[in-house]
This record gives C-alpha cells, structure tokens and sequence, in this order.
C-alpha cells in the first residue's frame, strides 16, 4: 500500500476527464483500508470505485482511496438459492455475467451497467424491471472515523429510486466492502415486461428464454443506445427520470400528447427523462468536444478532451430547458465534484 502524489484519474473516470489526484491510494484489502483510514491523512478522503457515476469538474484535493477489492465466492446455497458475496472493487458487469455462468438468476437484467460492486448499494442500480434492493441481502461497510465494521441488511439500507442512506444519512461515514446477493438456482423469475426486452427476444426467435437470453437483450439493447465509454468517454445516464403526478401528467397531455410515462402508484408516473431532454431539442446536439448522444438523449458525452465544467454546463443548460418548457424539473444521477 502506497500513498502516492498528483496523481492522473483520465483513466480512473468513465467520463475521461484530466484531473488530478493531490494524494492517491489504491486499496485491495480491508486490512489495508483500516490502516491508511487509521493514519488521519491531512487531507479530506475521496473514495474511488469504477468512476462511472461522477464527472469531475476540478483537481481532487484529497486522498483518494481507490477501492480495488476483489472476490467472488459463494456463502450459502440450498436447492432453490444461493448466497454470493462480492467484493467492492469487482466490476458489476463481470459479477453478472459470473452469476449467470453458473445460473444464477436474478441479476440478468442489470447486464452491462457501468460501475463497481461497491458502489452499486449506494446508487441502488436499476434498470428494467429490476433494482438492486430486489436481490441485495445486505452490505459490509467499514466507518470512517472509526475504522469499525459493519454489516447494513437490505431494510437498513432506506432503499428508494436511485437512493439509498448511503446518499443522504450516512453519506460520507462509510465504505462498501462487499455485498451479498440472494439469487436464484433453479425456477428463475424472468422479468420481461420492458417491451424493448420482449421485442429483441422475438426478434431472435427466442420463445423460451432462460436467464443468459433476457441477459443478452439487455445488452443489445443497452449497446444500440449507449456508447462505450472506452470509445466515448461517458457515466451513462446523467439524469433521473422525474416523477410527477397525476394532475401533471394531465396538463403535459394537452400539450404533448404522445408523452411516454410509467405508473409508479395510483397518483404518480415516471417520465423518461431521455424523451424530455429529445422534445427540448438536445439530442445529438454537440458542442466542441462535448455533447449529448445522438442515440440516447440521457447521456452526456466527451468527445476528446473536452472539460469537466463544460459538461456540467450543457447539463444546467438542459435543466433549465427542460423546465422551462414542461416545467419539469430534472435531477442528476452522476456525482458532481
């Protein structure tokens, strides 16, 4: 374990934005984050983990803690399920397809999703039918200040829409270590009720698929939308989709008619943020080195070396617009720093 200086994170973030680091440590044990956690850097702490959830718009002054934790191992299985635990720094697409190498289903639907193990709790990743809190058991964390372990199970976790008590009571007072999964062995519940799913399934002439097919759909469909950010730097989706209710929905309809939502409950639907951000005209659009995708209106793009602040501003930008035009307001889903 080595503590080094000003060190390049263009490689660190999804997003391929220069910033340096003012100190930088990479961590591949527990034991090892207890004791660089121990020593009160000097500095204020930034944790690391697949940098694809944040655009840096500045140097990070802090220690950054690079979570690179690795292991995937089984905990506890019957004849139905089974327990698997991964570590923080494993990448979260290579755990599912780990999982479904070995047939265990439940994760299928969260194929190709950018980002690391660790980090998944605290966003609660979702997609398609399916968020983290329906297959997470629960987390190990290790507190800041005092270096103590502890184990948060799903309930305590405060799971919501893109949250989690890691974002909002505990922000900043605990690390993600690992995570544990129930999934299922055998009889596996497929989610297909996303109709891009149903479609590349009949597309492929797959009437009865299994858990490898639904994960296989999810990332030809996941590809036609969204660029590699090894190509094109990117976070993904940079915004959430706003939920509004009912008498809001009613008001846009006169105007828009052919506006797409989802119920979420009886009084309010989820708008996708990516047809809103389309309607304002910003789809494709591109400035320079920065810009937003021509095929998915959700993600923000740098072309080259554009810079962090530059994307953050085309981002205000689009809120503002967004807002002004369907008086909708839009949140982001990536970490400003």
């Amino acid at each position: 374990m080595t503590i080094l200086q000003n060190v390049s994170l263009r490689h660190l973030n999804t997003f391929g934005i220069e910033a340096k680091a003012k100190e930088y440590c990479r961590i591949t044990c527990k034991d090892e984050l207890k004791q660089v956690l121990s020593k009160k850097s000097k500095h204020p702490l930034f944790v690391l983990g697949g940098g694809s959830n944040m655009l840096l718009t500045k140097d990070v002054d802090a220690l950054v803690l690079h979570i690179d934790i690795k292991g995937i191992e089984v905990i506890d299985s019957d004849d139905t399920h089974v327990t698997v635990e991964a570590k923080a720094g494993e990448n979260w697409h290579h755990f599912v397809m780990w999982c479904i190498k070995h047939n265990y289903g439940g994760v299928e639907n969260l194929s190709l999703i950018p980002g690391n193990v660790g980090t998944a709790p605290i966003q609660n990743i979702g997609a398609y039918g399916v968020e983290l809190k329906d297959i997470m058991v629960s987390c190990e964390a290790i507190n800041i200040k005092t270096q103590e372990e502890r184990i948060f199970n799903k309930d305590q976790c405060k799971f919501a829409y893109r949250e989690s008590i890691f974002k909002n009571e505990l922000k900043n007072q605990y690390i993600i270590t690992s995570v544990r999964f129930r999934l299922t062995k055998t009889d596996h519940k497929l989610n297909m009720d996303y109709g891009a799913i149903k479609d590349e399934l009949k597309k492929n002439h797959i009437d009865n698929p299994q858990i490898r097919d639904i994960s296989n759909a999810v990332i030809a469909i996941r590809q036609s939308k969204l660029p590699d950010p090894k190509e094109i730097g990117n976070s993904g989706s940079f915004f959430k989709n706003p939920i509004i209710d009912n008498e809001q929905l009613e008001k846009l309809q006169n105007n828009f008619s052919d506006i797409p939502y989802y119920r979420v409950s009886d009084s309010k639907v989820k708008v996708p943020a990516g047809w809103l951000i389309e309607k304002a005209g910003f789809k494709g659009k591109r400035l320079g080195d920065y810009g937003v995708h021509n095929k998915q209106a959700l993600v923000l793009v740098n072309y080259g070396n554009a810079k962090g602040t530059d994307i953050l501003n085309l981002a205000l930008l689009i809120q503002k617009t967004v807002l002004r035009i369907f008086n909708i307001r839009i949140e982001t889903e990536v970490n400003i720093i």
